[in-house]
């Protein structure tokens, strides 16, 4: 039942579009389905390291307000480096093409890729330390049952991105390759936003 309620609490976590949705679509669309879950797998991954770290407590650690800060500098600096390279590599010019994940670039190295910028912000594990403190207090959820619960929330993760992949890739025999160019704009600067968003935003104080 715990698994139930993770993939329920997961999949209103994932309506709320965030940058690697739109990757996922984007590399669908442009690279195929298979390159696309390869990305869905690193995505996945990286959420289910930081739900075990959350339930160790390093939300603890890691809310320090320098060790905060510089998780955000360094957030940031990671998006804004991947967003600039998709948005110039849509004409034809790579910041640095190791790390372009834009329709133009080789995915022999894209789970890498997508683990890299998904781990870009690992102040997601003080999210997930809310969540399972709440859990336990309003639950009384044991070990297994947060157990349980996280697994709910990465099987959310998977399922809801692999049906973004797929829907990139029905799309992606729609278009031509000027919309896919024009994607990749767009997705860069989207990600542009959340980097820059991830330098300014300002931590409530209580």
């Amino acid at each position: 039942m715990e698994v139930f309620y993770g993939f329920r609490f997961g999949m209103l976590l994932q309506l709320a579009v965030g940058p690697m949705c739109l990757l996922v679509f984007n590399t669908a669309a442009s690279s195929g389905f298979f390159n696309s879950f390869k990305l869905v797998l690193a995505i996945a991954l990286i959420d289910a390291l930081y739900i075990f770290l959350a339930c160790l407590g390093v939300g603890k650690l890691i809310s320090k307000p320098k060790i905060k800060k510089s998780i955000k500098i360094f957030g940031g600096t990671v998006l804004m480096i991947f967003a600039l390279n998709i948005f110039f590599g849509a004409f034809g010019f790579q910041i640095l093409p190791s790390l372009s994940l834009s329709y133009a670039s080789s995915t022999k190295s894209i789970f890498l890729k997508g683990i890299l910028l998904t781990a870009s912000n690992p102040l997601t594990i003080i999210f997930w330390s809310g969540v399972f403190s709440a859990q336990i207090a309003d639950n009384n959820y044991a070990a297994l049952q947060l157990a349980f619960f996280g697994f709910g929330c990465v099987l959310s993760t998977l399922s809801f991105l692999t049906a973004v992949g797929i829907l990139g890739t029905f799309v992606s025999s729609f278009v031509s390759q000027n919309i896919i160019r024009v994607l990749n704009i767009l997705v860069g600067i989207i990600i542009m936003y959340f980097a820059i968003r991830m330098f300014i935003k300002k931590e409530n104080t209580q």
